[in-house]
């Protein structure tokens, strides 16, 4: 209705308002009525060429003509109007004719200043008031706020984001020529996604370098005796003979207990290991303890601050399964709906009206004993926090509850997560007792020996009631949790119902998620959150990083390139330096630096500091060999880990002994830390391309060999020397059943006699059975059914494949199956989730989306977290699109004249300012 309304009003006078999206252009239009016209830009209107294609004629020549930025002359850029835009932009500039007022009202970040800017200088508006319009939320009384206080675009704003593009644009056509060079064609760097894959690769490396230490104490119950209410608790061994017991935080990641830990406070730290520990259990059967000490103390717990954009996507991520773009995804579609402020915040200040409508509701639900007294303010904790917006929160100044929006799915439990945790930050503190208890007693071998307890007793849950913030450490206490130890005091005899010896190894570093490497990130102030999702899904897209489980796991490729620019391109990858841009870009937008200053610094360099430029004209020899060469298990081992052009191999001795004679793939889904000297001879002994012969062939006496290959094992039979070029040899992928350890030789004959003519039907049609890439099937001419197990390939019988055709065909969806595993309820759904097996292989769904097990993924190890994950990103992705229809054409292009379609280069700064103050 809205759209039909717009066209009737768009041949009379109107104010125009233009915003990003339709979705919110819709909600919009509703709030503003009849005298506007809201229409979207479909996101940014125009930006750097991307390719070859759509660079300006007028600049290919340059030298800098790659690069679209006169690197020359001030780092001018020359944007260009992308193809699949120059027909909306011709519909905003008819709508603009008609107009008597402009507001460009784009999201008040760096990015929607500079689309503002964009529209502004391609829509060249004459004679009429062009006002920018801000708001934080959609709500009416938001929008007509926005409408009658306009301000002028910000340039310092649009200043430090374009200054953000070009230096994107300067590093990733710079570097990435460099990648394709000596790495590998087809890669990409980035100013942070480098970065941020060198993290990634960081934490690989220290597990990697990483050595197991065992450690051993012990573990009691104590009875309190028959006074106590709760007479049975637990404890640990503290102490031997004054000496704190050795816990996995006293150990390095070399395995060695740490220097700086060996002592503490002049006491020394002992290591226990299995038999002193069996042998201390042992001596402590007949022993009495008493009560050392009992250390009280108060707890108290403040409430989370309201969500920003990093840490709402950590607790989706920990709490609903979801990844950062599909947190980001959702959160748009609620604020573009009215639901929630903008999402792109570093704030976690909220307005006066959102923290009187969050206490009215602490009051409503849970009673004023709830409420402190006075309302709570939240400081940030970003370091130049962006613009003034508010945390997320849910919009408008009196809340709905999560029951009364009438969302559903992904958007009802997000929307749930941000509404629990803004009524939270206006609650009053949780509070309780922490209390420690010290045992001590004499074993029979004559070692005093200390126990410890901590107990933690909540007498006040405060915000816990309503919101309690997830942790990534699974063994972590959560703050609702307690423990309660009964009432003993100092001198109080108690007994051990049971003592026993315990073994503990340490652990490596635990690899990052999406949410914990958004929290490093955030923490090395690396990049803005508003990126990080889609930093995250660059990584993961280009192949250098893939998940395992909700872990991130970088490819060897991740390796080579993290070498390559950390030997050549330090500054540029380094951690602070990233960090130390972000601080520049601030001072940009604030005014306190000039943009072409501190881009011509990092092109061209400074003093003794080389820029980027003179870094990629003067690399020098790189050995591209050498970068992509890893030892396994140091040099000493003789096998090295290759990253090749269709993957990482491995190379070792072989049974001469020649050095690095043998070759081995490497599994794409074997992680670089459990590439270890025995796993890699494993692979070594059994290398894709080494034969295993079976015999020969019963009816061609032709030699057939089982062999591993880069797509799983295989037979193969092998044809004579004067066979012709022409001829190809049989081959036959193992089915899943089989393994190269155990096929014989009838086993082989069977796989080479596929595919198998089944038979005919009634008028001759000839019925194969095939086994192809998304499983068994049959064929009649062009009409495919699939099988239910590679078995049938050599059973299935000509009355049994007619049945088969004579049921109707599915089409796009199979006939369901059983399902193979149930898993639980979807965190975002709601409905129960299983494991099911499909054409294209084993997938999860919740009833309404379906989402493939990936090559890491077994039915048998698959848990409700992972399978949570896979459906968010599937939905993500949106339905699924249907294909055009094959008899439709395109409209033939029309014809233009020689005339440059590039657009010009735009205005500099000072036509910047002359246009924006032009109303």
């Amino acid at each position: 209705m809205q759209l039909v309304k717009q066209e009737k009003e768009a041949h009379v006078a109107h104010k125009l308002v233009i915003v990003e999206s339709p979705a919110k252009a819709r909600t919009i239009g509703g709030y503003l009525g009849t005298g506007y016209v809201v229409e979207s830009s479909i996101g940014h209107i125009r930006d750097l060429p991307n390719n070859a294609a759509d660079t300006p004629a007028k600049i290919k020549d340059k030298p800098w003509g790659r690069l679209a930025v006169d690197v020359e002359n001030g780092f001018e850029p020359y944007y260009v109007v992308p193809r699949d835009k120059k027909a909306h932009i011709t519909k905003l500039k008819s709508l603009l004719k008609d107009a008597d007022e402009l507001y460009l009202a784009t999201d008040e970040d760096r990015e929607g200043e500079a689309i503002a800017w964009h529209l502004l200088d391609e829509l060249k508006p004459k004679n009429i008031p062009v006002h920018r319009m801000v708001f934080h939320e959609i709500t009416k009384p938001a929008i007509q706020a926005a409408v009658e206080n306009p301000r002028q675009i910000n340039d310092d704003l649009v200043e430090a984001q374009e200054a953000r593009r070009i230096l994107d644009r300067l590093y990733g056509y710079e570097v990435s020529p460099v990648l394709w060079k000596k790495v590998m064609s087809g890669l990409s760097a980035g100013r942070v996604q480098s970065v941020a894959t060198r993290l990634v690769v960081d934490r690989e490396r220290e597990r990697m370098r990483f050595r197991v230490a065992s450690y051993w104490d012990l573990e009691g119950t104590f009875d309190a005796g028959s006074k106590h209410e709760q007479r049975m608790f637990p404890a640990k061994l503290h102490s031997v003979d004054g000496a704190r017991v050795a816990r996995g935080s006293d150990f390095g990641p070399d395995g060695l207990l740490k220097v700086s830990t060996s002592s503490t406070n002049g006491k020394s730290v002992v290591h226990l290991d299995r038999p002193r520990a069996e042998g201390l259990a042992a001596a402590l059967e007949d022993t009495t303890y008493d009560v050392r000490s009992v250390e009280s103390k108060p707890y108290r717990r403040s409430p989370y601050a309201p969500f920003r954009t990093t840490t709402l996507q950590q607790e989706a991520s920990r709490k609903l399964g979801m990844g950062a773009s599909v947190t980001m995804s959702v959160a748009q579609r609620l604020y573009e709906n009215g639901f929630i402020t903008y999402m792109r915040t570093d704030s976690t200040t909220l307005s006066d009206a959102a923290v009187g409508a969050a206490r009215s509701q602490v009051r409503e639900l849970y009673g004023a004993e709830y409420l402190p007294d006075s309302p709570r303010t939240y400081a940030s904790k970003v370091k130049n926090a962006q613009e003034a917006h508010e945390a997320i929160r849910p919009a408008g100044d009196s809340f709905r509850t999560p029951a009364q929006t009438g969302l559903k799915g992904e958007q009802f439990r997000l929307y749930e997560l941000i509404w629990m945790r803004t009524v939270a930050s206006q609650m009053k503190d949780a509070v309780g007792q922490s209390v420690t208890i010290r045992l001590g007693g004499a074993a029979a071998t004559g070692e005093d020996v200390v126990f410890s307890a901590s107990g933690r007793v909540i007498t006040f849950h405060g915000f816990l009631k309503a919101y309690v913030e997830g942790t990534d450490d699974a063994s972590a206490a959560k703050d609702d949790q307690e423990t309660r130890l009964p009432a003993l005091e100092q001198g109080d005899a108690v007994s051990a119902a049971s003592v026993s010896a315990s073994g503990h190894e340490t652990k490596p570093p635990a690899r990052y998620t999406e949410a914990t490497l958004i929290k490093e990130l955030e923490d090395r102030e690396i990049g803005r959150p508003s990126t990080y999702a889609s930093i995250i899904g660059t990584i993961l897209n280009r192949g250098y990083v893939y998940k395992k489980g909700t872990a991130l796991v970088p490819a060897w490729l991740a390796f080579s390139v993290t070498r390559l620019l950390e030997e050549h391109f330090p500054r540029q990858v380094s951690y602070e330096f990233t960090a130390s841009m972000e601080d520049v870009l601030d001072e940009i937008a604030a005014g306190r630096k000039d943009r072409n200053t501190e881009l011509g610094e990092f092109y061209y360099g400074t003093g003794d500091i080389a820029g980027l430029h003179t870094l990629v004209n003067e690399l020098g020899e790189i050995d591209a060999r050498e970068l992509a060469t890893f030892p396994v298990g140091g040099e000493g081992s003789g096998i090295q880990l290759r990253v090749g052009r269709y993957g990482p191999y491995l190379e070792g001795p072989d049974e001469d002994g020649t050095p690095f004679g043998r070759r081995a793939n490497v599994p794409d889904d074997l992680p670089p830390d459990e590439l270890t000297v025995e796993k890699a001879k494993e692979l070594l002994a059994n290398p894709a391309g080494e034969e295993i012969e079976l015999g020969s062939h019963p009816e061609t006496g032709l030699r057939v060999v089982a062999k591993n290959g880069r797509f799983g094992p295989y037979v193969t039979e092998e044809l004579p020397e004067d066979a012709p070029k022409s001829a190809k040899p049989r081959t036959g992928s193992l089915f899943k059943s089989m393994s190269l350890d155990t096929i014989t030789l009838d086993d082989a004959v069977k796989l080479l006699s596929l595919p198998r003519v089944v038979g005919a039907d009634e008028a001759g049609e000839e019925i194969t059975a095939q086994n192809g890439r998304y499983g068994p099937y049959l064929k009649k001419g062009t009409d495919s059914r699939s099988l239910t197990s590679e078995e049938q390939l050599l059973t299935i019988t000509l009355d049994e494949a007619l049945k088969i055709y004579a049921q109707p065909k599915q089409r796009g969806r199979a006939a369901a199956t059983a399902p193979l595993k149930e898993l639980g309820n979807d965190p975002v759904s709601g409905q129960p989730v299983v494991v099911k097996a499909g054409r294209f292989g084993e997938y999860v769904t919740d009833g309404e989306y379906n989402a493939t097990l990936r090559k890491e993924d077994t039915v048998e190890a698959i848990t409700i977290e992972r399978a949570a994950e896979l459906l968010a990103e599937r939905r993500a992705k949106g339905p699924a699109k249907k294909s055009a229809k094959k008899g439709a054409k395109k409209a033939p292009a029309k014809k233009t004249a020689k005339k440059s379609t590039a657009k010009k280069t735009t205005a500099k700064k000072s036509t910047k300012k002359a246009a924006a103050k032009k109303s």
